[in-house]
């Protein structure tokens, strides 16, 4: 598996990836402070976080990928979201991570469905969801607040039956 659990221990590395990856993710991301790419930045927002996980290639961090909103009672649905350092990308660490969040979500979090959305052009991060058996469910328009803009989004689900 190549993925475990991110805590406030990984702050370090976090921060490095994050600013080594500034240029590569800021038409995917929010606008973030500049804290965001320090190492205290990091320890903060590991801190309160809940459901992030560190992506690694071999025994390092090389991204992230978060299971968030999770709601159980009768909806039992989280969404998940990922993404690789640019100079790791294509060699199938974000699909292997996602299927280890499925079984995570499935398993252990109990959960019937889980949501991923991706800009309409990202469609590498289309592939690797179609890879792990999610369907495509939409268009939301003006979806997510990223790089300054509502962007719209294409919305997918795997469910667990």
């Amino acid at each position: 598996m190549n993925l475990r659990p991110a805590g406030v221990a990984d702050a370090e590395a976090f921060a490095a990836l994050y600013a080594a990856n500034r240029d590569f993710l800021a038409p995917f991301d929010p606008i973030r402070p500049d804290d965001f790419y320090t190492a205290e930045g990091q320890r903060a927002r590991l801190a309160r976080s809940i459901g992030t996980y560190a992506i690694l290639d071999d025994a390092e961090i090389a991204g992230t990928l978060g299971i968030s909103n999770v709601v159980l009672g009768a909806f039992r649905s989280a969404n998940v979201g990922y993404w690789v350092a640019a100079d790791r990308n294509g060699r199938g660490l974000a699909t292997r991570a996602v299927a280890a969040a499925i079984e995570i979500a499935f398993g252990e979090l109990g959960l019937h469905r889980l949501e991923a959305a991706t800009l309409v052009e990202n469609v590498a991060s289309q592939r690797v969801l179609e890879k792990n058996g999610f369907e495509r469910i939409g268009l939301a328009p003006r979806y997510l607040l990223i790089a300054g803009a509502w962007r719209d989004h294409i919305l997918y689900q795997r469910l667990a039956d």
